[in-house]
C-alpha cells in the first residue's frame, strides 16, 4: 500500500513539473521582444546590417532616400448633416502621389481625385495639408495638386527617362496600397509599349508593364528604376476577379508625365495641337464601310476650315453626305480615329502636317498648320 502511494505521489509531482514548464514556454512566446532576456548564444549569431547582401542594402537605401517624396492622398466629399446645418468632409477614396518640386506641386492619377470636392495630402512625416486642384489631363490619367507646406518638408522626386528602358530591368513601386502607407514592392519591367485606356476611354501609349505588386491605393505613386529615378506613374492593374494584384501592373511612362505636368502647372490644362475637327467614332465609320478617320464637324475659323476640310452634313431632304476621311498623316497610314489620335502625339502647336484625304471617289493631299485646341 505504501508502495502504491509513493508511486501516485511521484506521478503527481511529474505532472506539476510538466505543467509549470509548459506555462513558462507560453509566457516566453507571448512576451514582447523588448522585454525578452538577452539571447542565448548559439551556433549562429543574429543577422546584423553587415550581414546583408549588397542588393538588399541598395534596396534599403533606395527606400530610405525616395520614400520621403511619396505622399498619401485622400479624396474628400462634402456632406451636410441631414438633421442640421453642419457640413463635414468625408473621405471617399485614397491613393498615392509624389512631390514634383519644392513649390508644393504634387502629381497623382486623375482617377484618384476624380469627383473630389476637396483633397488632403499627407507627407511621409505624417503631417496633413489641404490640397488645391491645379489641373488634370484625364486622357493621360494625370493630375496636379498643390499644398502650402514649407519647402524644407518637400522632397522632390528625381526624374528619369522612359525611352531607354529594357525588359528585365529591376523596378520599385512605393505607395499606399489598401491605406497601408509607405509600402515598397519590387519587381521587373515585364513589357514595354503597352497600351491601356484612360478614364476617358482614350488610349495611353508606351505604357510600362511590371510584375511589382500594385494594388488599390498604389494609383498615382511612383515606379522607380534601381537608381531611384521616376520612370512611371503606377496607374492600373490587370485583375480578372477584381481582387488585387496578379503580377500585371501598368505605369504611365515618365516621358509622358514630363510632357504633361509642366503644362498643367503653367496653364491648368494641356494645350493640345489639333485641326479643329470632331471625328466620327470608329464604330460609326465602320457602319459606312470606311477605313480611316471620318470628319463629322469642322469648327468655324479653325485650321481645318482654312485648309478646306469638309465635314459630314445633311441636306433639307435628310440625305447624308459624308465628310472627308483622313487616310494618312505625314505619309503614315490612318485606319481609325484612334490611330489618328496616336499619330498626333508628339506634334506641337504651329507644326505643319500633311494629310491625305478621301473625298468620295477623289483622293487629295493638303497641308494644315496645327492650332491650339480650346
Amino acid at each position: 500500500m505504501n508502495r502504491a502511494r509513493r508511486l501516485l505521489l511521484l506521478v503527481a509531482l511529474i505532472g506539476l513539473t510538466s505543467l509549470a514548464t509548459t506555462a513558462s514556454l507560453l509566457l516566453l512566446v507571448d512576451r514582447p521582444a523588448a522585454r525578452a532576456s538577452a539571447p542565448v548564444a548559439g551556433p549562429r549569431a543574429l543577422a546584423t546590417r553587415a550581414d546583408l547582401g549588397r542588393d538588399e542594402l541598395d534596396t534599403i537605401e533606395l527606400f530610405r532616400r525616395c520614400s520621403p517624396s511619396v505622399v498619401y492622398i485622400t479624396n474628400l466629399a462634402v456632406r451636410r448633416d441631414p438633421f442640421g446645418m453642419n457640413v463635414s468632409e468625408v473621405p471617399q477614396g485614397t491613393g498615392s502621389g509624389f512631390v514634383w518640386d519644392q513649390g508644393g506641386y504634387v502629381v497623382t492619377n486623375f482617377h484618384v481625385i476624380q469627383g473630389a470636392q476637396a483633397a488632403e495630402v499627407t507627407l511621409s512625416d505624417h503631417t496633413t495639408w489641404p490640397a488645391r486642384f491645379v489641373g488634370a489631363e484625364p486622357d493621360k490619367d494625370l493630375a496636379v495638386l498643390k499644398i502650402d507646406a514649407p519647402a524644407e518638408k518637400l522632397a522632390p522626386m528625381a526624374l528619369g527617362s522612359s525611352n531607354d528602358l529594357l525588359v528585365g530591368q529591376r523596378v520599385y513601386a512605393i505607395g499606399n496600397p489598401f491605406g497601408l502607407d509607405q509600402t515598397l514592392t519590387v519587381g521587373i519591367i515585364s513589357a514595354l509599349k503597352r497600351q491601356i485606356r484612360s478614364v476617358t476611354n482614350r488610349p495611353i501609349q508606351d505604357v510600362i508593364q511590371t510584375d511589382a505588386a500594385i494594388n488599390p491605393g498604389n494609383s498615382g505613386g511612383p515606379l522607380l528604376d534601381s537608381a531611384g529615378r521616376l520612370i512611371g506613374v503606377n496607374t492600373a492593374i490587370y485583375s480578372p476577379q477584381g481582387s488585387g494584384s496578379v503580377g500585371i501592373g501598368f505605369a504611365v511612362p515618365v516621358d509622358t508625365v514630363n510632357g504633361v505636368v509642366p503644362q498643367l502647372i503653367r496653364h491648368g490644362k494641356v494645350v493640345r495641337p489639333g485641326l479643329g475637327v470632331v471625328m466620327a467614332s470608329d464604330a460609326q465609320a465602320r457602319r459606312f464601310g470606311l477605313q480611316g478617320a471620318l470628319v463629322l464637324h469642322v469648327s468655324p475659323d479653325s485650321a481645318a476650315e482654312q485648309a478646306g476640310i469638309r465635314p459630314t452634313r445633311q441636306d433639307n431632304y435628310g440625305r447624308l453626305f459624308l465628310g472627308d476621311v483622313i487616310v494618312a498623316l505625314d505619309d503614315q497610314p490612318v485606319t481609325s480615329a484612334d490611330e489618328f489620335s496616336q499619330l498626333m502625339e508628339g506634334r506641337a502647336v504651329g507644326d505643319a502636317v500633311k494629310l491625305r484625304l478621301q473625298r468620295g471617289d477623289t483622293a487629295l493631299t493638303i497641308t494644315v498648320r496645327l492650332q491650339a485646341l480650346p
